[in-house]
């Protein structure tokens, strides 16, 4: 039995009670990684030297806080002060940054350790970790299928045991989509919870830092540390910051659901859709009711999203040019060729799609009919959720309408790629909370339920996922790797 088969509580205790050091939870991550990561390819740079190091200082420190020692990973777009970050991108395959992310901070003061960095689609661009251009992680209950993405190295390291749990970015699914795909617990928080200090942006009004666990109550441990205001950060929300696992009591009694009729439409295999049905058969024994409901403008989310998020980060991506940081190429005679060349022989296919998709939509002439009316559009979804939430505590559904898919079954096929979030992406577009955690199987391959919740009332999203995962098993299984 792993270490990493305890829960983060268990593991407090046992610190405590001195069963084990910090150095054996950090041997068993870089065992396992060891072990397993030649086939899962989840890592692109370990800090071994360092956090076998601080484990030794912690083993001489009496344990404090739920985190205290805890071995985590970081995805990639995460930045770690003297630690490679590179977004999975050439353009930024030698970055060394000279700060650390606030929740990198935070993670610092609680006394966890870095293990490494973690794989990922290149900028976040991406739904399968396919569009990663240093590596390409394999989904661990199936090496033939991938993981997810964006945050697919995130997902595929907490499944296949090499760390306790990781951080991921979610813009428009990056967490939950990977989760739902690993069979592991992923979660988005309200927009403004979390600091987006140090992290890489893709999209600034989307993008959103969250926790990736096996189980709720480690989640809810880890979103207690990382979240709250930052003056760094001003879109982090100045708002109260509950205690998240307080919630976590198994009873739902009373609580009332809904059901959106679109999350359940064509396009969502019959398998996906029996898991939700079951799910809600589970949390009705527990007392909760459930109603199916409208979110009329949810066929309309994807295409918004593309819009915003390429526009955006057409803007965010203009600062790579090879004048600051990171790559610039050899073969220019002049200020604008080294422009670009840096960026032709820097960035990957997607990237160069969704940057010139955006400058389209931005620039004279277009910008009104597409950028505008797609924020226009992104305010009618946002009104949907807060009209259903009028007279519902959660809204539940499949988080995606497939399991994983096959590695380069869709590389060709960016539109179908892209479909993938589509029960995803409203979430970022409201800006509401939401987590994705296991509810069965199909062909051997994980379901993921996705729970949504109000905004910033992530605590009734943690109570009914963290109901739902006692009164099931599905928590417990693990693939064979």
């Amino acid at each position: 039995m792993s270490l990493f088969d305890h829960s983060m509580k268990e593991l407090h205790t046992k610190l405590k009670e001195k069963e084990i050091k910090v150095s054996d939870l950090v041997d068993e991550s870089y065992k396992r990684i060891a072990e397993v990561d030649g086939k899962v390819q989840s890592f692109l740079t370990l800090d071994e030297e360092k956090a076998r190091a601080y484990a030794k200082e912690l083993d001489e420190v009496a344990p404090e806080g739920s985190l205290f020692g805890m071995p985590i990973g970081v995805k990639d777009n995460i930045v770690t002060k003297n630690l490679r970050t590179t977004c999975s991108s050439r353009i930024l395959e030698n970055f060394d940054p000279i700060y650390d992310a606030t929740v990198v901070q935070k993670l610092r003061s609680a006394q966890a350790v870095t293990i490494g960095k973690l794989n990922m689609d290149e900028f976040a661009m991406g739904s399968s970790t396919e569009n990663a251009a240093l590596a390409k992680t394999k989904n661990p209950w199936n090496l033939d299928y991938v993981p997810g993405g964006s945050s697919g190295g995130s997902a595929a390291a907490v499944a296949a045991g090499e760390v306790l749990f990781s951080l991921g970015s979610d813009t428009g699914g990056s967490i939950r989509q990977p989760a739902a795909y690993c069979g592991v617990v992923g979660l988005k928080p309200t927009y403004g919870r979390v600091s987006r200090f140090g992290l890489v942006a893709f999209a600034s009004s989307l993008d959103q830092i969250g926790p990736v666990t096996r189980r709720v109550e480690d989640n809810a441990y880890l979103l207690q540390s990382i979240s709250g205001v930052d003056p760094m950060d001003s879109t982090s929300a100045q708002v109260y910051v509950p205690d998240f696992l307080s919630g976590l009591t198994g009873d739902v009694k009373g609580l009332k659901i809904a059901v959106p009729k679109e999350y359940l439409a064509e396009g969502v295999q019959p398998e996906v859709k029996q898991s939700v049905l079951d799910a809600l058969k589970v949390l009705e024994a527990q007392g909760a009711t459930w109603d199916e409901v409208s979110l009329p403008h949810s066929k309309y989310a994807l295409a918004t999203y593309y819009l915003i998020s390429s526009s955006e980060a057409s803007a965010n991506l203009s600062r790579f040019d090879g004048v600051r940081y990171g790559y610039r190429t050899d073969n220019a005679d002049n200020l604008l060729e080294m422009y670009k060349q840096t960026r032709a022989e820097g960035f990957g296919n997607e990237v160069k799609r969704r940057i010139m998709l955006g400058t389209f939509a931005l620039s004279s002439g277009y910008y009104d009919a597409y950028y505008k009316k797609a924020q226009q559009v992104r305010t009618l979804i946002k009104k949907d959720f807060e009209d259903v939430f009028e007279n519902y505590d959660v809204i539940v559904g499949p988080t995606t309408p497939t399991p994983a898919f096959k590695i380069g079954e869709k590389t060709d096929d960016p539109l179908t790629m892209y479909a993938n979030d589509i029960l995803t992406i409203p979430v970022n577009l409201a800006g509401v909370p939401a987590i994705s955690v296991p509810c069965g199987f199909q062909d051997g391959l994980p379901l993921g339920l996705q729970i949504i919740g109000k905004h910033f009332d992530e605590k009734t999203v943690y109570r009914v996922a963290h109901a739902y995962e006692q009164a099931t098993d599905f928590a417990d299984a693990k693939p064979v790797l």
